[in-house]
């Protein structure tokens, strides 16, 4: 199994993602979305499964700092505002390459877990 993990490295939940993979001999791919944008197809594909507002940091720092409590943001633009704030994101994405429905937002260990119990049954 290998999963691509979107996160930002000193981000706590990535770290912990990070090692719950590392823990396993999961294989990784990590995108440091600090030194590289998420792109534009992989958002969508987290988008169609969950919807832009699931992935909205409303208790991130970032948020507050940018005064967006009391604005309002409209789906289309929210989708530019999280490629360039990648802190406005709930962290870490999660996608499980190979299995379309295969995606998590934030920390998901107990679907991790399951994605990891799949595997060692069909060895």
């Amino acid at each position: 199994m290998e999963v691509q993990v979107f996160g930002i490295k000193k981000n706590a939940d990535t770290r912990k993602a990070l090692r719950f993979f590392s823990e396993r001999r999961i294989r990784t791919h990590v995108v440091d979305l600090a030194e590289r944008a998420i792109s534009d197809s992989e958002l969508q594909r987290f988008i169609q499964k969950f919807g832009v507002e699931a992935l909205v940091d409303r208790a991130s720092k970032r948020y507050e700092e940018l005064g967006l409590r009391h604005s309002h943001v409209s789906a289309g633009r929210w989708v530019d505002r999280l490629i360039a704030e990648p802190a406005l994101l709930k962290l870490p994405l999660v996608r499980r390459l190979g299995q379309p429905s295969g995606l998590t937002i934030g920390l998901a260990e107990e679907i991790w877990k399951a994605w990891h119990r799949d595997i060692i049954r069909t060895i």
